[in-house]
């Protein structure tokens, strides 16, 4: 492992770029952004996308939570029946959609996600927001953005840019998931969505 706590597996040509420590320090980043932007917590709903999307929402909040002493209501929101690749891709499990109880309509929505690749995960997420509620506003937090948009989508917040080949793949891994956090990449094995 080199000095920083990056380590480099020679066997499957992976590196950690993002350790629990710089994650844990992006996502309290964000947060601060999140209420900054916002002038504060009120009016503002975070929904994660799942898989990982949710467990950062989770966290994104509770930060958010003891910063301004309130809760801050967070959720889920499912995007599987929307998204423009069930065709080409084998049948997928659908995720739990939980939106809080105060519903979206007139909030500002904070969508998060673990990486932004291509947009299409985030369209799919603005279609399936649209069929919830109509909100005042939506904002888009991710934990990586990696680049090669092929749709018109920007994060606001972002934990890291982290420029990437088309043949590397980004994995993200949370503790509430995986056991553990951290950002790796690694050689792609197929494309990525």
């Amino acid at each position: 492992m080199s000095p920083a706590g990056r380590g480099v597996d020679a066997t499957t040509a992976s590196r950690i770029v993002l350790d629990a420590t710089d994650i844990s320090r992006a996502l309290t980043r964000i947060a601060h952004e999140i209420l900054e932007r916002n002038k504060g917590s009120d009016e503002i709903i975070v929904l994660g996308i799942p898989r990982r999307g949710v467990p950062l929402a989770h966290r994104i909040a509770a930060t958010m939570a003891s910063v301004e002493g309130t809760d801050i209501p967070a959720g889920s929101l499912d995007i599987t029946m929307y998204r423009d690749d069930l065709r080409l891709r084998p049948a997928r499990t659908l995720e739990r959609t939980d939106i809080p109880a105060r519903g979206v309509d007139g909030a500002i929505v904070v969508l998060v996600d673990d990486v932004l690749f291509s947009g299409r995960t985030i369209r799919a997420a603005l279609d399936a927001l649209g069929d919830v509620g109509r909100p005042r506003g939506v904002q888009l937090a991710v934990l990586v953005d990696r680049g090669h948009r092929r749709l018109p989508i920007r994060a606001d917040f972002v934990g890291k840019n982290l420029p990437t080949s088309l043949l590397e793949r980004v994995t993200v891994t949370l503790a509430e998931v995986d056991d553990s956090d951290a950002v790796v990449i690694s050689a792609a094995e197929g494309a990525c969505w």
